[in-house]
């Protein structure tokens, strides 16, 4: 099922649905630059320690938002932290029949796989409204095409070239998003679903053995062996300070990933970086690994 796409005069949500934000009036210009009438929700302006708002502000603004006949979008002002704090708060009923353009990434992939599984509409993983205040033109452009329905573009700048890690082909629906968010799921009822799917993840900030780590339990869970192919976004600032006592990303994917031997392309530029491509999630794709490209299914 597909949220209907936005349009320019669209009256658009503006939640804060993790963390707190010191750039409202950035968020709002943002949003008001692509032609859209803002509503600007509690959350979106609250600050509660590190949140944006506690729990239950920010699940009643999701609630409202959803189940609201005039508002045609709804889109995060940033990621950060508390969205599996506010899973339990939601009424998926109410969210399922009322599918909505739903944007943002980061710890909004927490609400990403809860709305693609449970309530079974399309998400779209792509810079919030804060990110989309003065963007480059790359992810501006790709991000506005997920907005509007245009043709979307799946492919690297050319200055960031993708690799091969395992070859292959593979189907199946997209899912995924940030890596810790993801593992944060495991064992809680909204666990993500990577049967038959392709899987993409990505991450910022983290330590190579924090990584190793994460991956080591999607493994263990299954995650890996279920899924029917594998893209490996951005990892932004995830750099060893001291390399010596370090395991390379060579050798953690070659140890982790590939044993799976799934169809798997790594270097997607997409995540906490500059530029950023964007992807619809719950969306059915291809991916050839040999040739680097994937795309919607036609």
């Amino acid at each position: 099922m597909f949220a209907p796409k936005l349009f320019p005069g669209a009256r658009v949500a503006l939640i804060g649905p993790s963390s707190a934000t010191s750039k409202l009036d950035e968020c709002v210009k943002a949003l008001e630059n692509l032609s859209f009438e803002v509503v600007v929700y509690e959350s979106a302006g609250a600050r509660y320690g590190y949140l944006s708002g506690k729990d239950e502000v920010r699940a009643a603004d999701i609630n409202k938002a959803f189940a609201d006949k005039s508002i045609d979008g709804i889109i995060a002002t940033r990621g950060g932290y508390g969205g599996h704090r506010v899973l339990p708060l939601l009424d998926y009923d109410v969210i399922a029949k009322n599918p909505k353009f739903f944007a943002g990434y980061s710890d909004v992939t927490a609400y990403h796989v809860a709305f693609n599984q449970l309530c079974g509409f399309v998400t779209y993983h792509m810079p919030m409204a804060g990110a989309l205040y003065e963007p480059d033109d790359f992810s501006y452009a790709c991000a506005k095409a997920m907005i509007f329905g245009t043709e979307a573009n799946y492919e690297n700048p050319a200055e960031y070239p993708r690799e091969t890690l395992v070859g292959g082909k593979a189907e199946g629906v997209l899912v995924g998003g940030n890596l810790s968010l993801l593992v944060a799921s495991l064992g809680t009822p909204w666990e993500v679903d990577t049967k038959g799917k392709i899987l993409f993840f990505e991450d910022v900030g983290e330590k190579p053995y924090k990584i190793d780590g994460m991956l080591t339990a999607l493994r263990n869970a299954g995650k890996l062996n279920d899924c029917a192919g594998i893209l490996i976004g951005d990892f932004s600032d995830c750099e060893a300070k001291d390399p010596d006592y370090v395991l390379s990303w060579e050798t953690i994917f070659e140890e982790l990933i590939v044993p799976a031997g799934k169809p798997t392309i790594k270097g997607v530029r997409c995540g906490h970086c500059e530029p950023t491509l964007s992807l619809p999630l719950g969306k059915k794709f291809v991916m050839d690994a040999d040739k680097c490209t994937f795309g919607e299914a036609k």
